[in-house]
């Protein structure tokens, strides 16, 4: 079993709806979502696209998926999750974007956020304590040879290579795109999630997900809210609005 902190809007965000659409599941439930009907695009092909991030459910990754160290017990990282919570403020993202990442495309904040990446720094440290050690064949699996020196400094102190300076917040929408298909991919990306772009999304909440056996669907266990008020004054008040 693993167990990942990430955040996700609640279920019935108007994001998590639509990207639960776009990706084929919805995380909390578990169960499959119908594949849109897109003009010009073949339901295989989105099919195709997503069936990484599908596994993996909507989610932007603060902590990355681990084996629990045998000191520890589920209840034991659960007292944790709410304890942070409770100390922690929430932050707002006034607006996502559409992004390519490399040869991915991802949801992710259209300005820098430094409260947001302190979030996410904090968050690394606080609950490395309950991680056990990668084993090397989870090392390689990261693809050290393709990793630079702090990704690499990453991934041996904190089981993976995107933290600190190497970490950008984002919300992984397909797998590889080839380069030939990313204009074609980046425009209908942009027109699916238009109508919830221009909401501001809070990070209002801990999510603790579990993937309960090797290759197994990541499921939503817990929503923890973000309790402590927001110092930027940029609480859940001004966030998307929910639906009914």
């Amino acid at each position: 079993m693993r167990y990942a902190i990430y955040f996700t809007p609640p279920s019935g965000d108007p994001l998590s709806k639509v990207a639960a659409n776009w990706l084929g599941r919805n995380p909390f439930s578990g169960e499959a979502v119908k594949t849109p009907v897109i003009r010009s695009f073949e339901t295989e092909e989105i099919a195709r696209l997503t069936v990484e991030p599908r596994r993996y459910g909507f989610h932007a990754t603060l902590k990355a998926p681990f084996r629990l160290d045998e000191k520890f017990t589920e209840r034991d990282l659960l007292s944790a999750l709410m304890h942070f919570a409770s100390s922690a403020g929430p932050v707002t993202i006034p607006r996502l974007q559409v992004a390519a990442l490399g040869h991915f495309f991802a949801l992710v904040p259209d300005e820098p956020l430094p409260e947001l990446d302190q979030l996410a720094n904090d968050v690394v440290v606080a609950f490395d304590r309950f991680r056990a050690p990668a084993s090397d064949a989870e090392k390689a699996r990261r693809r050290p040879e393709t990793l630079s020196i702090s990704q690499l400094r990453n991934l041996e102190q904190w089981g993976y290579p995107h933290a600190f300076e190497d970490f950008r917040f984002h919300m992984t929408l397909t797998g590889r795109v080839e380069e030939k298909d990313r204009l074609r991919v980046a425009r209908i990306l942009d027109e699916f999630f238009e109508p919830v772009l221009n909401e501001p999304v809070d990070i209002a909440n801990l999510a603790l997900f579990i993937e309960t056996r090797p290759g197994a669907p990541f499921e939503v266990h817990s929503l923890h809210p973000l309790a402590m008020p927001s110092l930027t004054g940029s609480g859940t008040g001004a966030g998307r609005k929910k639906s009914a």
